[in-house]
């Protein structure tokens, strides 16, 4: 959606809005009432009370977390008018240094939430076929076949990220809007049945009901109804998508399709409770029991192509996570494909297949929506506690802090009490989630911290001045006792303001065999907003042979360097600006341009260049960001050099101090003068 577009109030923009916010909280009526009737027990004790009461929770929690947090509050702090977690702690981050923490957690839990969406909506709607004689066709009650049929949809859905989601995307939203108005309509004309349901819009039955008898399971209860909320995230982490004004304008018209389908689904059970062919059942889907058998098979495709929506939204939202993260110095550099001319399409092959590996694995280590319900809502509850918390940050330097910790209060309170509810799930699969939270926020803790502890011990300053050396590298390039190690050397590094240049760079030139070149070139790459611009700007520094080239590339350009140093080269020699570079040897006619060498730097982290007095865990931080430095995606392979002459060279990492490693001189022995004749 074009980023000016989306910042105002359309019938277009809420049409896309629907396809691209809304489809985790969207698909919820499709397993929610199930989680609560399993928490009754048997349908049987899911009494007029019991299902009142629990819609009447639904109804109040959509208004408060939803509504009032998300819509209302949070969907105000906006960055540039970008939202999320990761987003509001880029806002605030200069308020507080504890800010960090709930901005890792809540990120980590947010991208594990992430496995855990597709999982759970696909097998809930693909449940619907179980048993199920639809004309002609007839179909198997073993749920091994749902799970084969899931595994094959999620596996698909995943193997097209590559190729991009634009056109697909285009179908997301008249897709959605056909479901919101389905589940709407079939809503209403269950709840007309039995009106006393709309009893459920007073906050005192929704209250009562966690003290009522008929509530066996107590406070937590929270932990099914939570269900309802889970994609209130989804909200405000892609208003810099669609637009906060087309959210404001959706969300009414989407709350009300919801809980008519809620109040549809709870008067069915009203009216069916007592009745002998549902009554000792301990799983009932209400969604697809109240679906009249003609449009059965319809509503199955719906809810799936509703459900492969709602994964497809929590995937790309990851990589939009994911990328966000790696600008934040919280997670190391990825690979980042752009499949699509739209700025905010991106494909991230790492992200995308640890997606893919731990979805089905879960898919496949619970079988049932049910038994993934227990694992469902878990991380999205402790990503909204967090995010209360940067919230009051936020809250208290636009506002005051009676009004920041009224807020803070309230809504963690709430969120508290959900986060509770939701963990007595634990031992049923709540378990794993929390592993798969713990595993991605250890890597962002050992990329982060490990960083900035390593900016602690660092013997010398990082960055240098380019110009300071300047007179170095002229001599270098003229000593003709030094052999010529390539005739356009190339680093591939970032010149900052005032020429500043990292020192592991002219390390590798000058401290080690020196590396002596014609034409010294240091290139920085500046990726811009436009899909296709390609632009440079050269600066000499006084010379003729030492060289900055700022590369301006759009987002959809390849960042092959090889190819544009040399055209860039060309240009330079038609100029007149340098020598032209005539080769002894080459095949080609006229060829004026010599050889290339690109020289990557990766720092390696020594036992002998670290401070003895440094703990364990200091240690521990800086080898683990090291390391993950060089598991991830190399610059050879990020700047398209993958066929060039790449040369690899290992900087150490110095963390010490060098009077902590200095020897005392104790004495000198000259030796003994031999005095035999």
């Amino acid at each position: 959606m074009d980023s000016k577009m989306n910042q105002r109030l359309s019938m277009g923009g809420m049409l896309v809005t629907l396809g691209i916010v809304y489809g985790d909280i969207g698909t919820s009526p499709l397993y929610v009432m199930n989680a609560i009737i399993s928490d009754a027990g048997k349908m049987q004790h899911a009494v007029p009370d019991y299902i009142i009461g629990s819609i009447s929770l639904i109804f109040w929690t959509l208004m408060i977390i939803t509504t009032v947090k998300y819509v209302l509050i949070a969907m105000r702090a906006d960055n540039n008018h970008e939202g999320g977690i990761f987003a509001l702690y880029a806002l605030i981050r200069n308020r507080a240094r504890w800010l960090t923490f709930p901005a890792l957690i809540g990120g980590a839990a947010l991208l594990a939430d992430g496995t855990l969406t597709p999982a759970v909506s696909v097998t809930s709607a693909i449940e619907g076929l179980k048993g199920q004689h639809i004309g002609p066709l007839e179909f198997s009650d073993h749920q091994f076949v749902v799970v084969l049929i899931v595994t094959a949809i999620l596996l698909g859905l995943f193997l097209i990220q590559h190729f991009g989601t634009e056109v697909i995307g285009r179908s997301f939203g008249p897709m959605m809007l056909l479901w919101f108005v389905f589940i709407g309509v079939l809503g209403f004309m269950n709840m007309l049945s039995h009106l006393e349901i709309l009893k459920a819009l007073s906050p005192v039955y929704a209250i009562q009901f966690l003290f009522s008898p008929v509530n066996k399971a107590g406070i937590f209860i929270l932990g099914s109804v939570f269900l309802a909320t889970t994609g209130a995230e989804a909200l405000y982490s892609d208003m810099g998508h669609v637009g906060k004004k087309n959210i404001y304008g959706s969300w009414p018209f989407v709350s009300l399709m919801l809980m008519l389908n809620y109040m549809g689904q709870g008067a069915w059970v009203i009216g069916h409770y007592q009745s002998a062919a549902y009554r000792n059942l301990l799983d009932v889907n209400p969604f697809y029991e109240m679906l009249p058998d003609q449009i059965r098979l319809f509503a199955i495709v719906l809810a799936t192509l509703a459900a492969i929506i709602a994964s497809q939204a929590l995937i790309t939202g990851s990589y939009t996570l994911v990328n966000e993260a790696i600008g934040l110095k919280f997670l190391p550099r990825m690979l980042i494909k752009r499949p699509s001319n739209t700025r905010s399409q991106m494909y991230i092959p790492t992200v995308n297949w640890f997606l893919c590996i731990i979805t089905l694995i879960i898919v496949w280590l619970f079988q049932t929506s049910q038994h993934m319900e227990a694992a469902y809502g878990l991380a999205i509850t402790i990503t909204m506690l967090m995010t209360t918390l940067l919230l009051f940050a936020f809250i208290k330097s636009r506002l005051n802090q009676a009004v920041a910790f009224g807020m803070v209060l309230f809504f963690g309170l709430i969120e508290v009490l959900f986060l509770m509810a939701s963990l007595v799930k634990f031992v049923h699969g709540g378990y794993l989630t929390l592993l798969i939270t713990l595993l991605i926020l250890s890597v962002m803790v050992v990329w982060y911290f490990g960083n900035k502890q390593r900016e602690n011990y660092e013997r010398t300053s990082e960055y240098v001045s380019l110009l300071d050396y300047r007179k170095q590298l002229v001599q270098l390039s003229k000593d003709s006792t030094e052999p010529l190690y390539s005739t356009n050397l190339v680093y591939m590094t970032k010149i900052g303001p005032h020429y500043s240049i990292k020192r592991k760079v002219l390390y590798s030139i000058l401290d080690k065999r020196p590396k002596r070149a014609k034409v010294y070139w240091f290139v920085t790459v500046n990726e811009t907003d436009a899909p296709y611009e390609n632009q440079y700007t050269v600066d000499m520094l006084g010379t003729r042979n030492i060289i900055s080239v700022q590369l301006y590339l759009g987002f959809k350009n390849s960042q092959h360097v090889n190819i544009y140093v040399r055209q860039i080269v060309n240009d330079l020699i038609d100029e007149k600006v340098i020598d032209t570079q005539y080769p002894k040897y080459t095949t080609l006619k006229n060829r004026r341009v010599g050889d290339f060498k690109f020289v990557v730097t990766t720092e390696q982290l020594m036992d002998l260049a670290t401070d003895p007095k440094m703990n364990r865990w200091d240690r521990l931080l800086i080898g683990g960001r090291i390391f993950l430095q060089n598991i991830t995606t190399s610059p050879a392979i990020w700047y398209g050099l993958k066929f060039s002459e790449v040369v690899e060279e290992a900087v150490p990492l110095v963390l010490y101090n060098p009077k902590v490693l200095r020897l005392n001189q104790k004495e000198i022995r000259h030796a003994v003068k031999d005095t035999k004749k």
